[in-house]
């Protein structure tokens, strides 16, 4: 069967050229062939040369998304074999983070592994995927085999992103897609840290690996200190910076369950200078800078704030908010640590947030550190959107 072509508006392929792998409609003249949802394409300039193979979406804002650069390859089973292999590569033997049976990190992380709308991270022994594009969704059952494959897990778990079926015209439901089901409980190990991680139904695919970094420096600077952890979730920041030396860790979170696993996960470490408080962040710490208290180490570290740009500005307002009652609650010499996961807000648009609240507080602040995510949360340069995940840490005086 002959492979239906997408052909692009003219002077519209350079950066496709340069291997962004988003093809959105508006760059696209017309469309030769009759490529169902799913199906591979090949992208075409103008003049109906090749650029790329991908995969084609008429329900999806991107109508293509590329995978192979190379006219000679297909994008067949073989061809995902190889890009998950190389992922798999850097974990293992750049990275050597596949250090035993309780090992946890990000195996493909979508775009930046070329391979757009496939996320896949292992804990343990198992695998969890999430597919946020139709065309890998329609491959589910191949990219599980080449997973028991590559990695021998005992199961893989589908877990799914909210809005995703109405954004790629795709319903995917969160359940086991291959395997064993997975206990309620599994152990992992992280930087000598023990965390219970709940696959079914933690945030994400089950815990934030791409902080892993970012928790372990944060701790260096927690000893005798108390913390505030905001927005803790299963307590990461929190039973670091205990391991660290904290002198009082307070976790805060909205979700009873998520504050179940931060004491669970202060237990698993034997720490017991962690508390936890159920409650709304922001009404939790407007009454804490109401009673007056203050922290000598205060973590933001909310969820996604805006997933579009008509989000953005009730988004920043948030940011900043958080970022007033912050620094309401630190100690002379205290330490801010600012993180944002809004893929919309750049690091420099974190850092100006900081300064003018801190010119308003009347308040020097020192940036001491930029921070991005894990190693195992590369980003491609090819499509720097890849790169969400901001860490900012200052000292305010």
């Amino acid at each position: 069967m002959t492979t239906a072509s997408v052909i692009l508006k003219p002077k519209r392929a350079q950066p496709f050229f340069g291997r962004h792998p988003w093809v959105f409609a508006g760059a696209v003249e017309k469309v030769d062939g009759k490529p169902a949802d799913g199906d591979e394409v090949i992208l075409r300039t103008s003049a109906g040369n090749f650029v790329a193979r991908g995969l084609f979406n008429n329900h999806s804002k991107i109508l293509v998304r590329l995978y192979s650069w190379d006219e000679a390859k297909p994008l067949d089973r073989d061809f995902f074999r190889d890009r998950l292999a190389h992922a798999i590569k850097l974990r293992h033997d750049v990275l050597k983070l596949n250090h035993g049976p309780t090992a946890a990190y990000r195996v493909c992380f979508s775009e930046s592994d070329i391979l757009s709308g496939l996320i896949v991270d292992r804990y343990g022994e198992w695998l969890t995927a999430q597919f946020t594009a139709l065309g890998l969704a329609n491959r589910r059952e191949m990219i599980a085999d080449i997973l028991r494959e590559l990695l021998n897990p005992r199961g893989i778990y589908l877990r799914t992103e909210k809005g995703i079926g109405k954004l790629e015209g795709c319903e995917l439901h969160d359940g086991l897609l291959s395997g064993e089901p997975p206990p309620a409980e599994i152990v992992i190990e992280e930087n000598g840290l023990k965390f219970a991680v709940n696959l079914a139904e933690g945030q994400k695919t089950g815990y934030y690996l791409d902080q892993r970094d970012n928790r372990a420096a944060v701790a260096k600077m927690c000893e005798g200190k108390r913390v505030l952890d905001a927005f803790s979730y299963s307590g990461g920041f929190g039973v670091y910076a205990a391991k660290g030396g904290a002198a009082s860790v307070s976790c805060v979170d909205a979700s009873d369950a998520a504050l179940t696993l931060a004491k669970r996960n202060a237990d698993l470490n034997g720490l017991t200078q962690v508390t936890t408080a159920k409650a709304d962040v922001f009404n939790h710490l407007t009454a804490l800078a109401q009673e007056k208290q203050q922290f000598d180490v205060v973590v933001l570290d909310p969820p996604k704030f805006a997933r579009n740009r008509a989000a953005l500005p009730d988004a920043i307002q948030g940011y900043r908010r958080l970022h007033k009652l912050a620094m309401k609650l630190l100690a002379p010499d205290g330490i801010l640590v600012s993180c944002c996961c809004t893929g919309l807000i750049k690091m420099t648009d974190l850092e100006e947030i900081i300064a003018q609240v801190a010119m308003d507080a009347k308040r020097d602040t020192q940036i001491l550190e930029r921070r991005g995510p894990s190693a195992d949360h590369p980003v491609a340069v090819s499509c720097r959107e890849s790169g969400y995940l901001k860490c900012i840490v200052s000292r305010v005086t």
